[in-house]
């Protein structure tokens, strides 16, 4: 019966959260849903502003804390192991629900592109955006990344065992191209509000912070095994180099706190 819980538990967390993460990138956008970056009742601009900057923060704050591998071995004393990840993804959509909900807009333009051709390709990095986010996690296996493979392997009384992460596809191009797709996704708009500025500016600050959390654990994680694969690939920006086959590296995947803006 608890093993049906969990799952039960792990599948309504992913639904969520995909619903969410649909959601993200519809709210960034302004397109397709009522309530977005740009809309809503207007504010005072300075309690707008301390209103966004903390929700931003709150998201970071629960992000960079539920990440840490020191908060998720004090964690799983209380939650079972089992269910840590999809209940990390829960918690991530529920703040960003409620990001959505309170995000207060800022008037002002601080870019607006009218050309129609300039414009389609703007939209197009948008949509490349969100495709290499989704394309990335399915590179580093998409439902181990939400939960899902963990609960389904504990419904079958099967032991869990991490993952191999291979440097592959994105992977060979940047460390972390799931970053760099919400990155994309968040400053690619041919009408930049300041308020959508503010948005952008705070999580890409959020995610350059996190990146560096991030990576300083996987260099204790695995050692020289990372550092050569931080010699060999750029961070978030590509750039043109030679594989050699020699090069590939094979290390425990640690790219669960890569997704979702974790």
């Amino acid at each position: 019966m608890k093993r049906i819980a969990a799952f039960i538990y792990g599948v309504v967390a992913y639904f969520v959260f995909f619903g969410t993460f649909c959601y993200l990138f519809a709210f960034v956008g302004d397109v397709f849903v009522p309530k977005s970056v740009n809309t809503d009742i207007e504010t005072p601009v300075v309690q707008a502003l301390l209103i966004n900057l903390g929700l931003i923060a709150l998201f970071g704050v629960q992000h960079s804390i539920m990440a840490r591998p020191g908060f998720k071995k004090l964690w799983t004393r209380i939650v079972p192991k089992v269910i840590e990840r999809s209940m990390f993804v829960l918690v991530t959509s529920v703040i960003l629900i409620f990001m959505f909900w309170q995000w207060r807009p800022i008037a002002g333009t601080v870019w607006e592109v009218q050309n129609t051709f300039a414009s389609a390709v703007i939209w197009a990095i948008f949509a490349l955006g969100a495709l290499t986010v989704l394309t990335a996690s399915f590179l580093i296996n998409h439902f181990d990344l939400f939960g899902l493979r963990q609960v389904y392997l504990h419904l079958r009384s099967i032991d869990y065992t991490p993952l191999k992460f291979k440097e592959r596809a994105l992977y060979r191009l940047v460390r972390h191209p799931l970053m760099l797709g919400f990155l994309m996704a968040f400053w690619a708009t041919p009408h930049m509000t300041v308020g959508h500025l503010v948005f952008t500016v705070g999580m890409t600050t959020y995610i350059l912070i996190g990146i560096a959390f991030e990576e300083r654990d996987l260099v204790r994680a695995h050692g020289q095994a990372y550092q050569n694969y931080r010699k060999r690939v750029p961070m978030l920006i590509p750039r043109p180099r030679v594989a050699k086959k020699s090069d590939v590296p094979e290390v425990l995947v640690p790219s669960q706190n890569q997704a979702e803006l974790r």
